[in-house]
C-alpha cells in the first residue's frame, strides 16, 4: 500500500477553500465525486481551486465525509504512517507520562488527540480493547492489530464498534466473544475490568487522577458516591482516603454487582444501593454527607439535545448539592463532549442558586493525561470535573 505514488489515490474536492485545520470535514462541504470510493478509502483532498488540502479517510455515507490524517503533501498515509503514529502514542504513555509506574490500565490511543481520527484503544493489564469510530480505521483493522502487537506482543485483543457508529459509518464490525475479565490496578487500588459488557471498554480509566485527588478530602468523613458505576470513587475514598462510611448509589444492577466485587477485592466496606438518584435523594430525610460525588453517564451525543441534557444536569446537581454538609466537598462531573466547560460551570452556578448554596470552586479538571486533546480539536476534551467546597 503506497498511496504516495502519483495518481494512486482518488481525489475528493471541497466546495470551498480549506479554512480550518480541524480533521473533520462534513458532507455538506464536499463535492460529490463521480466515482464514489468505498467507505474508509484513503483519498487526497483538494480545495475548490484544486490546491492540496490534506489526505485522509473518505466516507460518502457518513456525516463526517472526510477525516484528515495529514496536511503534509509529502507524508504518505501507508503502513509506516500508522506504525509511526501508534508508536508515538504508546511512547507518550510509557516514556513521557511514565504510566506503567502508576497503573496497568490506560487509554493508549485517544482518536484525534493522537492524530488517529476514528480509533480508540484502551489497555486493561494484558487485554487491549480497540474501539472503531470510522470505516477507515475498521478497514485497516489487521494493520492496526499488527502495530499494537509489536508493542504488546502477549496481549489479548478485543474490538468493537457501537451500533450507531456502524450504522452511520456503514460497516459491520463482527464483534468477537468477550475476553476473560481481568483485574487492573491504579494508585494501589484494584478493579475488575470486564471488556465486552455493555459498559463501554470495561472500565473508566479517565477518572484515575480525579479519584486519587478526591480521596485526599475523605479522611474520617461520610462519603456519598452518586451514579457510582463500578464503585471507583467510593472505593478510593475508603481505601486510600480513610473515609468512615461510604454509600454508592446507581440504577444499574449489573454494574453494582461489579462494584460489590471491586469493594471485596480491596477489602473495602462500602454500602451500595440500587436506586434512581432522583428518587433516592428526594425520598425522606437523610443526614447530609461530608463529601458527595456526582458522576453521571453521558447525557447525549446529539447536538439538538444539549439544552435538555443541561436541564437534567441542573436538576441532578441541585439535588446533590442539598446532600452536602455545610463546609463539605462536592465533586461534580460531565462526560458529555457536546457540553462545553463554560456551559457546565454555568449550569453549576445555576444549580447552586436554586439549591440556595454557595459553591466555592477549588479546581476544574478533566480526564487523565493519557486522554490528550489537540488544541484545534476541542471535541476530544469531553470530561469536565469540578471539585468544590459548599457552604
Amino acid at each position: 500500500m503506497n498511496p504516495h505514488d502519483t495518481g494512486a489515490l482518488p481525489v475528493i474536492q471541497l466546495k470551498t477553500e480549506r479554512r480550518s485545520n480541524h480533521p473533520w470535514i462534513f458532507q455538506k462541504m464536499v463535492e460529490k465525486p463521480a466515482n464514489k470510493p468505498k467507505p474508509g478509502t484513503v483519498v487526497d483532498i483538494v480545495d475548490r481551486e484544486g490546491s492540496f488540502a490534506g489526505r485522509g479517510f473518505y466516507n460518502g455515507h457518513s456525516r463526517i465525509a472526510l477525516r484528515v490524517l495529514t496536511a503534509d503533501p509529502d507524508e504518505a498515509v501507508d503502513e509506516a504512517f500508522f506504525a509511526r503514529k501508534i508508536a508515538q502514542a504508546v511512547s507518550l504513555r510509557r516514556d513521557v507520562l511514565k504510566l506503567d509506574a502508576v497503573t496497568n490500565a490506560c487509554r493508549l490511543i485517544h482518536s484525534e488527540g493522537d492524530g488517529l481520527s476514528g480509533l480508540v484503544v484502551d489497555r486493561f493489564a494484558n487485554t487491549l480493547v480497540i474501539e472503531y469510530f470510522s470505516a477507515g480505521m475498521f478497514r485497516l483493522r489487521d494493520l492496526i492489530r499488527r502495530c499494537l502487537l509489536e508493542h504488546f506482543p502477549d496481549a489479548d485483543l478485543y474490538w468493537f464498534a457501537e451500533e450507531h457508529v456502524q450504522k452511520q459509518e456503514s460497516f459491520d464490525c463482527g464483534i468477537p466473544s468477550p475476553p476473560t475479565p481481568t483485574v487492573i490496578h491504579e494508585h494501589g487500588v484494584q478493579f475488575h475490568a470486564a471488556p465486552g459488557t455493555k459498559h463501554k471498554t470495561g472500565f473508566f480509566a479517565d477518572q484515575r487522577d480525579n479519584r486519587k485527588l478526591l480521596s485526599t478530602f475523605c479522611d474520617g468523613k461520610r462519603v456519598l458516591d452518586l451514579c457510582c458505576n463500578s464503585g471507583g470513587f467510593g472505593i478510593y475514598a475508603k481505601t486510600i482516603g480513610g473515609a468512615t462510611e461510604v454509600t454508592g448509589v446507581d440504577l444499574d444492577e449489573e454494574i453494582l454487582a461489579i462494584a460489590e466485587k471491586n469493594a471485596r477485592l480491596n477489602k473495602a466496606k462500602v454500602r451500595f444501593v440500587q436506586a434512581d438518584i432522583f428518587h433516592w435523594l428526594r425520598d425522606g430525610k437523610k443526614d447530609p454527607y461530608d463529601v458527595v460525588i456526582l458522576d453521571p453517564a453521558k447525557m447525549t451525543r446529539d447536538r439538538e439535545q444539549v439544552i435538555p441534557a443541561l436541564k437534567k444536569y441542573l436538576d441532578m446537581n441541585k439535588l446533590a448539592l442539598g446532600a452536602v454538609k455545610p463546609g463539605g466537598i462536592f465533586l461534580t462531573c460531565s462526560c458529555t463532549g457536546l457540553v462545553s466547560e463554560e456551559q457546565f460551570l454555568d449550569m453549576l452556578r445555576r444549580a447552586a442558586f436554586y439549591a440556595g448554596r454557595t459553591v466555592q470552586v477549588l479546581k476544574v479538571t478533566g480526564a487523565g493525561e493519557d486522554h490528550p486533546w489537540q488544541a484545534h480539536v476541542p471535541e476530544s476534551r469531553y470530561l469536565k470535573a469540578a471539585i468544590c467546597r459548599v457552604e
